[in-house]
């Protein structure tokens, strides 16, 4: 239990710093220049994930690290500077909210993650009380609709993949690759698309010191171990705290209230997040599906609860 509790926690570091990252890109990083935006979120990260380990890819590893840096990092952080520049950070969140029950289905056919009814009672009261927070937000536009849902699907799609891939790799370099990969395949097209860099006045230099190393190496350092060693299903649920901590922090920036409904909905993703926390047998299962289904045997030091079939553990 208290496993489950550490990576729960530490899991949760992740949407929590993704969901300040929308109010940082929205008011101090610049409007036109998604496509160098996402480049100077993910090169700095990855360098700064490769420094602390020094492991260059090595077999597959090559072709995954692309596929995976082209996923969850190239296009998906373009859509998600691109929605956060169009929509109200409540609108936002809003939409990324589904990503839950996205990642769940996702990871059915993908690891063999079949969805437990807490896991999908607990996303369904997670995002009724999301709707319930946000559904007051105003000023949603089409494109910034359509770039938000897609990156859900992206994203989703690109870190069940990850878990499935994950097995074998270490994570802190597997996600330095994938940075690195990304921000490299963005530099040229931005180049060719939005011509020379934007100007790095101070202000916009510690917003993106911000998006790399706290809303990038970190969170999706966080993230990562979490799908490591959690159910897809339950990592979806935890996510469920991007809005939340958006709507917070726009309240507590803006000098708002919160309102009876805020609090309610604020409530039930809490409670959403509680429900689908995995047990301990949960917890085996995803580690034998990002296995691939073997499982090593403990080492003469480790009880059984204590062996790690997900990989190296942080």
């Amino acid at each position: 239990m208290e496993a489950n509790v550490r990576w729960v926690a530490l899991t949760a570091v992740a949407p929590v710093a993704w969901g300040a990252n929308y109010y940082v890109t929205r008011e101090f990083l610049p409007a036109d220049r998604p496509l160098y935006g996402a480049a100077l979120r993910a090169l700095p990260a990855g360098l700064a994930l490769l420094a602390l380990r020094r492991r260059r890819p090595y077999g597959v590893w090559w072709w995954r690290s692309a596929v995976l840096g082209l996923l969850n990092v190239s296009v998906f952080f373009v859509l998600v500077y691109a929605a956060s520049q169009l929509l109200p950070t409540s609108v936002a969140s809003t939409v990324m909210a589904v990503s839950p029950l996205t990642m769940m289905f996702i990871a059915w056919p993908l690891v063999s993650e079949r969805p437990r009814t807490a896991h999908l009672s607990g996303a369904v009261i997670g995002l009724a009380g999301v709707c319930l927070m946000l559904l007051m937000g105003a000023g949603a536009s089409v494109p910034g609709i359509l770039a938000s849902a897609t990156a859900v699907l992206v994203s989703s799609f690109g870190h069940v993949l990850t878990k499935r891939w994950s097995g074998d790799a270490d994570l802190l370099a597997s996600t330095a690759w994938q940075l690195t990969a990304g921000g490299l395949f963005l530099l040229p097209v931005a180049a060719a698309v939005e011509g020379t860099p934007p100007a790095l006045t101070p202000p916009v230099c510690v917003a993106f010191c911000y998006v790399a190393l706290v809303a990038t190496a970190l969170a999706f350092t966080a993230w990562f171990t979490g799908l490591r060693h959690l159910p897809a299903g339950t990592v979806g649920l935890i996510g469920l705290l991007n809005p939340v901590t958006g709507v917070l922090l726009g309240t507590a920036l803006a000098g708002e209230a919160l309102t009876v409904q805020q609090i309610c909905g604020l409530a039930m993703v809490l409670a959403g997040v509680v429900l689908g926390r995995p047990r301990r047998a949960d917890r085996r299962a995803g580690g034998r599906a990002a296995n691939g289904g073997n499982v090593s045997p403990p080492g003469p030091n480790q009880t059984p609860a204590d062996a790690r079939p997900g990989g190296a553990s942080m």
